[in-house]
């Protein structure tokens, strides 16, 4: 909005101030107009042609006058298919760009050891550097960044690709790279292994797509009520066309080992509390003890128990704590230790206990028919104590569609327009002859992201904000001509084809000159090219549309608003669109003369 806003400044002080002076100095009066050679040729065949194109137009514009009641029909037709067609295309956000880089996310069955992950970390990078399109992979095992935390049976992969300008084949293509990835990922063996975009803006979220939180709600502590909702809900959207993929990040039922002190032995035996803690930690897990510096470096030292001696639980008995009386009782008399199932971590979401859980839309699917499809399952399969929110992106696209509609922006900045020009010609008619035709572009837009098939995001709703003076330009300049013609004493329709004729080549120009500079958001590539593709879409198909179909509905609705207005006022019941407009009479001022009497130029 401010890039658009201050660029329509800067015009208009170019309008107003710079390009009369260049007139002036440009624009030389020739005695001879005729141009000789090829050139002139050209020009003479281009303007034949133009000047039979010229007269079609406005034959064709005589008839739809005297055909209005047609005319006004098949405009609220053209109406109607537009927002026919506009609500059946896709709704989303924000595109998914090429940021020149993915993730690749992969989970081992619980508890594997880190072993065994790195083990398939190196399997899966070696699968993914022989993709076309691939130029790096970076792995960190142990750490999850779906879900921000670090266990032993999870992977992620920082996959880089290359250069846009070095990927040029329809395979090195993102959405190709993503469908490749995702066929050699589906053959890991070892567990499961998903690719997922960055978020479409850096720093919101950690993935792309729409990330789900199911929140138990009805304040039970039993996980069970979570676990069971969890998978009834995973198990209908495995049922939806819109879902290609669903991975939940809640893992509630890890083998784990629950460590319990024996507290009255060891009081019996004088050993403290915080030594068992200490030296089961220390021996068992590890402990940083110091730094230390060498080789110009600086060194953690951990102490820990050999590899060997603590591969088991049982292993326990080797280790001893020291008593108060000096004595040393053995670790596994005071420790009581059984194997038993839970969480890995458990997540809390505005304050619930909840699961995350991250989705693909299927091909052909925008993000936000994949929410419609997640809210009516969850609607379909949850009971009273389950809920549910967004994070991320998600969220943002939430908080969006919650807050002024598309519509409603679309709306009051036609509202805007017609206020402005209402006040320019100090009239409440005339801006209804200049926005009428904005449905003809709106069509043509709604029909190019059809036929490309391209979702209705917010670059979408700025294309056609920006259509709503597109088109309105075209108007005003017939609206500008036909109305000083008609305050000069001539009928409605030859006012209205007068200007017509008069301004159907600047109108052209304008718009093949709009056209053809848009053509490069029309075939961009590269970063952020997406949001550029559909942008360049939505004004190129709707700039076409008006040009070919709107100029035609623009001295219709002139003179139909025109013949309207004065048919109210009047009340002459023998008025027609071709009836002449009684010629005003000269304002020559307090005076009462002329400008060519009070000195001035006519």
């Amino acid at each position: 909005a401010i890039t658009i806003a201050i660029s329509v400044l800067i015009s208009a002080f170019n309008a107003l101030t710079l390009s009369p002076a260049l007139a002036a100095l440009l624009l030389k009066p020739k005695s001879d107009t005729r141009r000789r050679g090829p050139l002139g040729r050209l020009f003479a065949a281009f303007n034949r042609l133009f000047g039979r194109a010229t007269d079609r137009y406005v034959s064709t514009s005589n008839i739809l006058i005297h055909k209005s009641g047609f005319a006004m029909i098949a405009l609220g037709a053209i109406a109607a298919l537009a927002v026919l067609i506009g609500g059946r295309l896709p709704t989303g956000f924000l595109p998914q760009e090429d940021q020149g880089y993915l993730f690749v996310a992969m989970q081992l069955p619980d508890a594997a050891s880190l072993q065994r992950t790195d083990a398939a970390a190196q399997r899966v990078t070696a699968a993914l550097l022989k993709t076309p399109g691939i130029e790096g992979v970076v792995g960190v095992d142990g750490f999850s960044l779906l879900t921000q935390t670090q266990s032993t049976n999870t992977a992620f992969f920082f996959v880089t690709l290359k250069p846009w300008g070095l990927r040029t084949s329809r395979a090195e293509q993102i959405q190709a790279i993503q469908a490749s990835v995702q066929r050699k990922l589906a053959g890991v063996s070892e567990g499961l292994a998903f690719s997922f975009p960055p978020p479409a803006i850096p720093g919101i979220g950690t993935s792309g797509g729409v990330t789900m939180i199911l929140q138990d709600r009805s304040g039970n502590d039993d996980p069970t009520f979570l676990i069971r909702n969890v998978f009834a809900f995973l198990g209908a959207l495995g049922k939806r066309p819109e879902i290609a993929a669903a991975v939940p990040s809640y893992q509630p039922a890890v083998p784990q080992l629950y460590a319990q002190v024996d507290r009255d032995k060891a009081a019996q035996e004088q050993v403290d509390l915080s030594s068992i803690y200490a030296t089961m930690q220390t021996f068992m897990g590890g402990d940083l003890v110091n730094y230390f510096n060498r080789f110009g470096r600086q060194w953690q030292v951990f102490v820990e128990a050999e590899g060997n001696t603590r591969t088991n639980i049982r292993d326990i008995n080797q280790f001893y704590v020291r008593s108060a009386n000096g004595s040393q009782a053995p670790l596994g008399s005071l420790v009581n230790v059984k194997q038993s199932t839970g969480p890995e971590f458990i997540m809390r979401f505005n304050e619930y206990n909840a699961a995350q859980i991250n989705i693909t839309g299927a091909p052909g699917y925008s993000s936000g028919q994949v929410r419609a499809a997640l809210e009516d399952v969850f609607r379909q399969t949850m009971p009273a104590g389950m809920g549910y929110s967004y994070a991320g992106m998600s969220y943002q696209e939430q908080r969006a569609a919650e807050g002024v509609p598309a519509w409603m922006v679309f709306g009051l900045s036609l509202l805007f327009v017609f206020l402005i020009l209402a006040a320019l010609y100090e009239s409440w008619t005339l801006p209804f002859s200049v926005l009428l035709s904005t449905p003809v572009a709106i069509l043509g837009a709604y029909l190019a992201l059809a036929m490309r098939s391209f979702e209705n995001d917010i670059f979408t709703t700025i294309g056609l904000i920006m259509l709503i003076g597109l088109s309105a330009k075209n108007a005003i300049l017939i609206v500008e001509f036909a109305v000083a013609d008609y305050k000069k004493g001539l009928s409605i329709s030859e006012s209205a084809l007068r200007a017509a004729r008069l301004r159907f080549r600047p109108i052209i120009m304008t718009a093949l000159a709009f056209i053809f500079g848009c053509l490069p958001l029309w075939t961009a590539s590269g970063s952020g090219a997406a949001s550029r593709r559909i942008l360049g879409t939505v004004v190129i198909g709707g700039m076409t549309l008006a040009s070919m179909v709107g100029i035609l509905m623009i001295p219709v609705t002139l003179a139909v608003v025109e013949y309207l207005s004065h048919r109210l006022t009047s009340g002459a019941k023998e008025l027609t669109m071709d009836s002449p407009h009684p010629p005003q009479e000269p304002d020559h001022g307090a005076s009462g003369l002329t400008p060519e009497a009070q000195g001035g130029e006519a």
